[in-house]
């Protein structure tokens, strides 16, 4: 297995990634916006996305968006191919493009928004804090991005305050001057809030 720094020479799997990421959307039935092979593309070729490959077998995918002058970068499309998936490898692919982020954008703050418990507790272990929305960036061309996730209505009447979506935030001058330890209890609250939250969704 090989993660590299994508590029030009991988648009051929731009398609497969693009279906993998809305067959998982269906399968979990929680929000995961979809990315047509287009936009895939385009993050192959500028040099700000990671890709895992079997040999010549795609493995997993996850990019870097730009955001506010590069004030901020989020790491997005975090994807795993069904074949290989409970074997570790989100977690190496996380690591991987958290690393690019900071090598490419080292003053940047670094962002994410998810519903997953698993992808929360891969960005606590790199550093990043839950925040509400309004610490993430205000461009509304990021938010436009969520239309078309299942749960954007919520986005909506919330004047984008809130979703089931938690925002988390890796600030490097926060880094400076604190540790990187998982807080094991901050994350046991964050997670029985994130489940009582589609137990509510659910009952309705």
């Amino acid at each position: 297995m090989e993660i590299v720094i994508a590029n030009e020479s991988h648009f051929k799997y731009a398609q497969t990634i693009s279906d993998t990421i809305t067959e998982s959307a269906k399968v979990r039935g929680t929000g995961i916006a979809q990315r047509s092979p287009e936009y895939i593309m385009k993050r192959l070729e500028n040099g700000n996305a990671v890709i895992a490959l079997d040999g010549d077998k795609f493995a997993g995918f996850c990019y870097i968006e730009v955001w506010g002058n590069k004030n901020f970068v989020a790491n997005s499309g975090l994807i795993v191919h069904p074949d290989y998936r409970k074997q570790g490898l989100a977690k190496k692919i996380k690591k991987a493009i958290f690393e690019l982020s900071r090598q490419k954008f080292p003053e940047a703050k670094i962002f994410g928004i998810t519903t997953g418990l698993a992808v929360m507790k891969m960005n606590y272990e790199l550093g990043y804090k839950p925040v509400t929305f309004s610490e993430l960036t205000d461009d509304p061309d990021f938010w436009k991005g969520c239309q078309t996730c299942k749960n954007f209505d919520i986005l909506t009447r919330t004047e984008k305050n809130m979703c089931l979506c938690t925002g988390m935030l890796y600030d490097p001058e926060t880094e400076k001057t604190q540790s990187k330890k998982l807080n094991g209890r901050a994350f046991q609250r964050l997670k029985r809030m994130k489940e009582n939250l589609f137990l509510k969704k659910k009952s309705k």
